[in-house]
């Protein structure tokens, strides 16, 4: 039995352009979307890659997502993005963020993000 620990990968400050929004402008010019991920695990004390999350491969999923099918909600985007993650085995919970940063509102505004967490309980998938 190899000897675990929990512990958590981060990825802050993955950019994707993608399509989503409500307004039609949004949805045919694109725009800028920044993620950050957390991906909580169990950590195999080896020094090996294939007994861990890979993270430049769960980067590039990431950024995948917010590069394909355009969604109205950066709700649902943060919404699939978790799922997506939480189809890695290995992977307990997750906390997805996804800002939009040039958010078509009338005010000045440093950020609009979103927030989702996600979890696993026994393999299944809890909100």
């Amino acid at each position: 039995m190899v000897n675990e620990q929990l512990g958590t990968i981060s990825l802050t400050g993955l950019h994707g352009w993608g399509y989503h929004g409500v307004l039609d402008a949004e949805r045919a010019s694109g725009q800028e979307f920044i993620v950050d991920v957390e991906a909580e695990l169990d950590m195999p004390a080896v020094d090996d890659i294939a007994a861990t999350v890979d993270y430049g491969a769960l980067a590039t999923k990431v950024v995948g997502i917010v590069e394909g099918q355009p969604v109205k909600l950066i709700e649902t985007l943060a919404s699939a993005i978790a799922s997506s993650i939480l189809e890695d085995e290995r992977i307990r919970t997750t906390i997805v963020t996804v800002h939009k940063p040039h958010a078509p509102i009338t005010v000045r505004f440093d950020d609009v993000a979103v927030t989702i967490s996600r979890r696993k309980h026994d393999g299944d998938l809890f909100d």
